[in-house]
């Protein structure tokens, strides 16, 4: 049976724990199974561009509401100007961050980039980043996960089922499952980016 809708993914579930009493569980395991996903996977399909502006006097502007992981930031200035990312801790220590005028430098502090030097007035943004696929749910039939790792929702599902079924025997047969499927996925996403491209080495002054 192909998994390619919401309602296709929960009967697939029904029929892999051989159970038809669970109608009200499977939303759950299906829920849970995608939060693993967000922490776990990053492909070219999750990947998102959007644009923001700073304020002048303020050091911070908030992630999108998808966020998961940056990918590259910088300043729509002519010519462009990449951000440089540093550690929190590291950051603080940073002598620009009382400095006002063009940021060079970024960090990641909860919900919100802070910017070094402290902008002095506006610049836009430009936020390559791995985004949150929306939740699957009777309105949303279908998301990246569902259309492009069916198999790895499929099987971070039924990890998450077993413990509810409490069959602990069956929990390591598809969390290995879900393991190799994950690592092969990145490996292909790799080779589908890279492949072809002759690497290069970019020095930037600062």
């Amino acid at each position: 049976m192909a998994i390619t809708t919401y309602s296709d993914l929960q009967s697939t579930i029904a029929n892999y724990l051989a159970r038809s009493d669970l109608t009200a569980q499977i939303p759950d395991f299906i829920r849970l199974a995608e939060t693993r996903l967000r922490r776990d996977l990053r492909i070219r399909q999750m990947m998102n561009a959007a644009t923001t502006s700073t304020t002048g006097g303020d050091a911070t502007v908030a992630l999108p509401s998808d966020f998961l992981e940056v990918r590259d930031l910088v300043l729509l200035t002519n010519p462009v100007t990449p951000l440089n990312y540093i550690s929190p801790s590291v950051f603080s220590r940073n002598a620009r961050v009382t400095e006002s005028g063009r940021p060079l430098d970024y960090t990641i502090l909860a919900t919100e980039f802070k910017f070094a030097p402290v902008p002095d007035s506006a610049y836009t943004i430009e936020i390559l980043y791995y985004a949150a696929p929306t939740f699957l749910s009777s309105t949303n039939s279908s998301n990246v996960f569902l259309a492009n790792v069916p198999d790895l929702l499929l099987y971070a599902s039924l990890v998450e089922a077993e413990p509810y079924l409490m069959n602990d025997a069956r929990i390591q047969v598809w969390a290995g499952m879900y393991d190799r499927g994950l690592a092969s996925t990145n490996t292909a996403d790799e080779s589908a980016q890279y492949s072809g491209v002759p690497l290069t080495m970019t020095l930037t002054a600062r």
